[in-house]
């Protein structure tokens, strides 16, 4: 029984990973050719249905810009975004850091603290003066990554009644990555390794060569079927096929790739890509109530995005197994062939052209 009882809370503790995970990054601007401070966020969740919205300054604070889940008609939880004063803000669940017993029901509120950070915060300081306000407990355990527009960014590592601050100044390489489990915390616990070791690699040689930009974490690292733990890029064969679903950052439940890109506060951009990320179409966000591309607000029935439905059916595409596990199983020649004609072969140059067009016009 006891060994019944111990798959059992092994097999819950894997779904709910798998409900509430992410990979992200906060880069400093010395890492950048365009010396602007960077947050990204690979958000992996149940809730694949995604939007984009502007939300206007109001009585209650700040306007600001972020994504939602599409079925959350009344904006009230943000899980990625940045306001009119330069402040941006993303989390990961962690798994690692909660210490009492506060029931399941009364946490997961890690959304309406962002939303009330786009409301209130203009800096990182703001942000953590914010969580020393909140009443305990505060209902969350996640890694909150924040930058402003003076070029300076943190992780808060959170529970319910505390929080460790880990500046982006304070890294050797002024990187910080996260994924689903905080470096404070318990040793050996939680969920990610492999997928930050995953980033890690992958970030090494822009990091050398200050050469970070946002197409790197949006078209390499969200695109990427790289394992640290095998080392090997089951990607990088176009005749190859089948290929088991487990610890690359783009996963099933992956909903968006997002780099918020800092500066002047009314200079921010957040690179939005919805829907899984090897499928997805990379779309400029920018500050304000024109800022948002219709396609990524949610205009259609039930608060659903175009640019989110269209990359999700891509992405049975890549999944296209209906039975037997058929969501641990990827179809790489749909992603990349001899063809030429996968998702990753016709998309991302569709995504780097965004970019440089977007570049080319804000000069």
């Amino acid at each position: 029984m006891k060994k019944q009882a111990l798959i059992l809370i092994c097999f819950a503790m894997s779904l709910l990973s798998d409900i509430h995970a992410c990979t992200s990054a906060i880069i400093g601007a010395d890492r950048s050719p365009y010396g602007r401070t960077m947050l990204w966020k690979h958000r992996d969740t149940s809730a694949i249905d995604n939007k984009v919205e502007y939300i206007a300054p109001s009585a209650e604070g700040f306007g600001y810009t972020g994504l939602f889940n599409a079925a959350d008609s009344l904006l009230r939880e943000c899980w990625t975004g940045f306001n009119s004063e330069g402040f941006a803000i993303m989390n990961t669940a962690s798994y690692n850091i909660k210490d009492d017993e506060v029931p399941e029901k009364d946490m997961d509120k890690e959304g309406l603290v962002m939303t009330q950070a786009l409301r209130k915060c203009r800096t990182v300081d703001d942000f953590a003066l914010l969580l020393e306000s909140l009443p305990r407990p505060m209902g969350v355990e996640a890694n909150f990554g924040v930058i402003d527009a003076t070029g300076a960014g943190a992780y808060f590592e959170t529970n319910n009644d505390s929080y460790v601050r880990v500046n982006l100044s304070d890294s050797p390489d002024n990187v910080l990555i996260r994924t689903n489990f905080s470096h404070t915390g318990r040793p050996d616990e939680g969920f990610g390794y492999i997928r930050q070791t995953n980033a890690e690699r992958l970030l090494e040689p822009y990091i050398k060569t200050s050469s970070v930009t946002p197409e790197v974490l949006t078209e390499i690292l969200s695109r990427s079927f790289y394992h640290s733990l095998i080392d090997k890029d089951f990607g990088g064969d176009p005749e190859a096929r089948w290929v088991i679903d487990q610890d690359f950052i783009p996963r099933y439940k992956s909903c968006a790739t997002i780099v918020i890109e800092g500066g002047d506060s009314d200079d921010y951009v957040m690179w939005t890509g919805l829907g899984y990320p090897p499928c997805s179409v990379i779309y400029p966000v920018t500050e304000g109530p024109d800022g948002v591309h219709p396609d990524l607000r949610g205009l259609r029935s039930g608060g659903h995005s175009k640019a989110s439905d269209e990359a999700k059916a891509r992405r049975d595409e890549v999944f296209p197994r209906r039975y037997d596990n058929g969501d641990k199983y990827i179809d790489l020649s749909k992603l990349r062939n001899s063809a030429g004609s996968g998702y990753l072969q016709l998309l991302v140059p569709l995504n780097l052209k965004t970019y440089h067009d977007f570049r080319n016009k804000a000069k």
